[in-house]
């Protein structure tokens, strides 16, 4: 029997991406920069014309999903929607628009998460830790196979540190200064999860933006960046250079997408950090990320993943 569609939707601080799968094969990929997260950092609010451009993107989304007959969706949603006082507002947005409700899942669950879509494709019986880089939160799990043995979610994310500490295009060495500052304090709670004997392995768009460039890809390529792998000192060289260039210059970069340009200097140094507290020498690229874990969840194959993510034919969830 073909196994039949589902569809995953992770609504990030940054980011809403589709992933809709059928046997293992991608039917439909796809992301959207909608800065859910825009000055949530400060007001502790979502803004409403970000929760309106968060709307038009999954309004679309929804259309694919239709359009591809899944039967099973699931929409998570993480750091800028736990963080937020007006939530509500967002999921009842995303309930009219979806036909159900977007799980707000905890930071625990992000890295369980993103640990599940990242190890898949990559050599069983080895020790990971899975950095995800988002855009209000950076999730450090370890693990190994399928087993998550730690995880821990700081609020240090792409998003949140530029809005914290770049004032200035490019930012002034005491800007620099300060966010570096912030994010080892961060990033040394997330180590605890322990790296000794364990491979690094980085997700989401800051990372695999930093891998695009270090490779000199003139155009984003998918295929060269998954499982590629990084050396600390290529990463430190590409933080170098962003963190010189100005708004122009980053944009003149095709493999850096359009709404991530303003954020990627702090991505970068979210990573570099990483590495050099870390002590890693390397880091593997992985193009796989929750949005996998999330479709991984929604196999009846997987442990614990009998719950009804379905949608009926009037869009209810049930």
């Amino acid at each position: 029997m073909t196994e039949a569609p589902v569809a995953a939707i992770d609504c990030g601080t940054n980011s809403i991406r589709l992933l809709v799968t059928a046997g293992g094969q991608d039917l439909v990929r796809q992301m959207r920069i909608v800065r859910l997260g825009q000055g949530v950092d400060r007001t502790g609010r979502l803004d409403p014309q970000a929760i309106e451009r968060t709307r038009v993107a999954l309004a679309g989304y929804r259309e694919l999903i239709d359009g591809h007959g899944a039967e099973k969706v699931r929409m998570v949603a993480t750091s800028a929607s736990r963080d937020a006082s007006n939530a509500a507002d967002f999921q009842r947005m995303v309930l009219g628009t979806l036909g159900q409700p977007a799980e707000v899942i905890s930071g625990r669950e992000e890295a369980e998460l993103s640990f599940l879509g990242a190890v898949a494709g990559l050599p069983g019986g080895t020790d990971y830790v899975v950095v995800d880089i988002g855009g209000g939160s950076t999730e450090f799990v370890r693990g190994t196979g399928d087993r998550v043995s730690a995880a821990v979610s700081t609020n240090i994310g792409c998003v949140r540190m530029t809005e914290r500490h770049v004032h200035s295009d490019p930012p002034t060495p005491s800007q620099l200064a300060a966010l570096d500052a912030d994010v080892e304090n961060a990033v040394r709670q997330g180590l605890e999860v322990g790296v000794k004997s364990a491979r690094l392995v980085g997700l989401a768009g800051s990372v695999t933006t930093v891998a695009a460039l270090a490779l000199s890809l003139a155009d984003y390529d998918s295929e060269r960046i998954h499982h590629s792998v990084l050396t600390a000192e290529e990463v430190a060289r590409v933080t170098e250079q962003l963190s010189i260039m100005d708004h122009a210059a980053r944009a003149a970069l095709n493999v850096i997408h359009p709404g991530r340009v303003d954020v990627i200097i702090a991505g970068a140094r979210i990573l570099h950090t990483i590495m050099k507290l870390s002590g890693q020498p390397d880091v593997i690229v992985s193009e796989h990320d929750i949005l996998d874990g999330i479709a991984a969840s929604l196999s009846p194959h997987l442990p614990g993943t009998s719950q009804n993510h379905s949608l009926d034919e009037h869009g209810e969830h049930g």
